[in-house]
């Protein structure tokens, strides 16, 4: 089995030879550098140009000569062997036979989804030492992994955030080959892979778009990292068409089974057709036989995103990763209040009951942290799978100051109430690498501007600077003590330690979120699979919650208490216990919750 993506970007392999084609409208020439040779590239009109020659082989180098000036590589790259300055190297997708010929995915119902940076969690850092690990995940009960951004990015080291050729799998982790290798492996294993992609910016270091393509960029939306990318201006059908073909390029050379887009609120469009929209209709047309699922990162909290049709399936996105879920356990774990976490500080119970009856917390109410500003819209309507729930991923343990992972703050007795929730709620659970054995390497943050002094000074004060408004870092002293992102050393102590998994207290946790995956394979994931009927909840003594979610073949039921006082609740005829917290003890028909304790129950008719 041969797979290829076809598009008007980039090379393309033919019977008459390799295409070239560049859009570079911003320029009067444009020349196509091959190994030792120049050519001049024809301009074809509307800012294209192109050329077919003979003799370019997979493997073979290439760049593009700029009005004569410096060599640039291509935007839309399927390789960069020497980084992001280096030349670009063509590649023939059907050069790799694939084993995965009967893989038509897997509901996102049946999704466990296990969040993944390639060059921390091995010591190799490649995908092949990943591809070792695999079996691992799959015996624990995950059903998928969730890559994070692998778009080249400067130098060995990033979280991918940073990318800026968006075609081009870094090199730093291997091949493209071998990418196709530990997603053929995956699939061997009946795991899902997400690849997580930034359609929102571009990084700071190594992007030549401005320089031939000035039209890339608008001044009329102005994001965090600059001018915005231009979805909605002149010029913009070709902008939208280079991100569109992106995500097809993924799911369907790589054969991956579903993308998770970073910050969509920061994607500025205010055409007819937002590009979010054409995205996601464009997968839903060009995969019709296969079970593709879209993923959201949208801190708006905009429901409309995730509808679903008559037949309960999405319209546009399958998901959203739903961050007040990690919210308001953090802060019931940990007791913070500073930043987001205000947010959640008023009624953290009541909240939590919500956003599991309902899916969101914020549902176009004011956030003080937001100085007033309303966030999110009604959310009740949709069904669990819609919303991916985390206690822990890359954003919320890596932008802490010390990368300190949840076990690191947290009693045990707490968190082991917050994972069987996560785990057994109909919400889709995601874990961070290493969350499932409580990992003691930290996960920091960390970048690889080596080859730019100025940048990595600016990222190494801007760390420091981003933290001096937190009380426990407003002595500069403090702020010092933060890791340098820009150093080798900090990416090294993020590198998980698999082999102490099988030391206590790792074992132990090891141990118990295996068995709560197989309860939730088991009990949980049946009801999952018939159609959802809605849910409900009400506030219990102190702290405590009562959560019913309704399904066509039968109820699921959480009782959890927090830091009140004890409480005692009826069970429903019926009803049965499928999980509960060692501290809770049921007496026939009724329910006794000490603090910081749970019970899952189930009913079937």
């Amino acid at each position: 089995m041969k797979r290829a993506h076809a598009m008007p970007f980039g090379v393309e392999s033919g019977p008459e030879g390799t295409r070239f084609s560049l859009w570079a409208p911003s320029v009067r020439k444009v020349s196509l550098v091959l190994e030792d040779q120049e050519y001049a590239l024809p301009d074809l009109g509307g800012g294209w140009r192109s050329l077919t020659v003979p003799q370019a082989q997979a493997g073979t180098r290439y760049a593009y000569k700029i009005d004569d000036g410096p060599l640039v590589p291509d935007p839309a790259s399927r390789f960069q062997p020497d980084d992001v300055r280096g030349q670009s190297a063509v590649v023939d997708p059907r050069g790799y036979t694939w084993g995965d010929m009967q893989w038509r995915g897997r509901p996102f119902e049946e999704a466990v989804l296990y969040e993944v940076h390639v060059g921390t969690a091995t010591p190799e850092g490649s995908y092949m030492a990943l591809a070792k690990r695999l079996e691992d995940l799959a015996e624990l009960g995950v059903t998928a992994i969730e890559l994070m951004p692998l778009a080249d990015f400067p130098g060995r080291r990033n979280w991918g955030y940073d990318g800026v050729l968006p075609y081009a799998p870094d090199a730093a982790y291997g091949t493209p080959d071998e990418l196709k290798r530990l997603i053929d492996r995956a699939h061997a294993l009946g795991l899902m892979v997400f690849i997580d992609v930034v359609y929102n910016h571009f990084g700071p270091s190594g992007n030549h778009l401005q320089k031939y393509a000035a039209e890339f960029f608008t001044k009329r939306h102005v994001t965090p990292w600059g001018n915005g990318i231009n979805f909605d201006g002149n010029s913009s059908r070709t902008v939208r068409e280079f991100f569109v073909h992106n995500a097809l390029y993924w799911l369907e050379e790589f054969h991956a089974d579903g993308l998770r887009f970073d910050a969509v609120h920061a994607i500025m469009d205010e055409s007819d057709t937002h590009v979010l929209a054409e995205i996601a209709s464009s997968v839903r047309q060009g995969f019709p036989k296969r079970e593709v699922h879209l993923v959201l990162e949208n801190d708006a909290n905009e429901a409309r995103w995730l509808e679903r049709d008559p037949r309960g399936r999405p319209r546009f996105y399958t998901a959203q990763w739903n961050d007040d879920f990690h919210h308001v356990w953090h802060s019931l774990l940990t007791s913070e209040s500073e930043g987001y976490y205000a947010d959640y500080a008023d009624d953290r119970v009541a909240r939590l009951g919500r956003l599991l009856a309902e899916g969101f917390a914020y549902q176009g109410e004011p956030s003080s942290h937001r100085d007033g500003k309303t966030r999110g819209e009604p959310s009740a309507h949709l069904p669990p799978s819609a919303f991916v729930a985390f206690l822990q991923n890359h954003d919320q343990v890596g932008n802490r100051a010390f990368g300190e992972r949840l076990s690191h703050l947290a009693d045990p007795l707490k968190l082991s109430l917050a994972r069987a929730v996560l785990l057994l709620s109909p919400q889709i659970p995601l874990l961070f690498m290493g969350e499932e054995w409580s990992a003691s390497s930290p996960f920091l943050f960390f970048v690889d501007f080596s080859d730019d002094d100025h940048l990595a000074a600016q990222v190494r004060d801007g760390r420091r600077r981003e933290f001096s408004r937190f009380r426990a870092f407003a002595d500069k002293s403090a702020a010092e003590k933060i890791p340098d992102p820009t150093v080798a050393a900090t990416a090294l102590k993020s590198v998980l330690r698999w082999d102490e998994r099988l030391a206590s207290p790792h074992t132990e946790v090891l141990a118990e979120t295996k068995r709560l995956l197989r309860l939730r394979r088991d009990e949980i994931l049946p009801l999952m699979r018939t159609a959802y009927g809605g849910a409900g909840w009400r506030k219990c003594a102190d702290d405590g919650v009562d959560v019913t979610w309704r399904y066509e073949r039968g109820d699921l039921r959480l009782l959890a208490n927090f830091d009140g006082r004890p409480f005692a609740a009826e069970l429903q005829a019926g009803e049965r216990e499928i999980w509960k917290s060692e501290t809770v003890s049921l007496d026939g028909e009724i329910a006794h919750l000490p603090s910081w304790s749970g019970v899952m129950l189930k009913q079937t008719p």
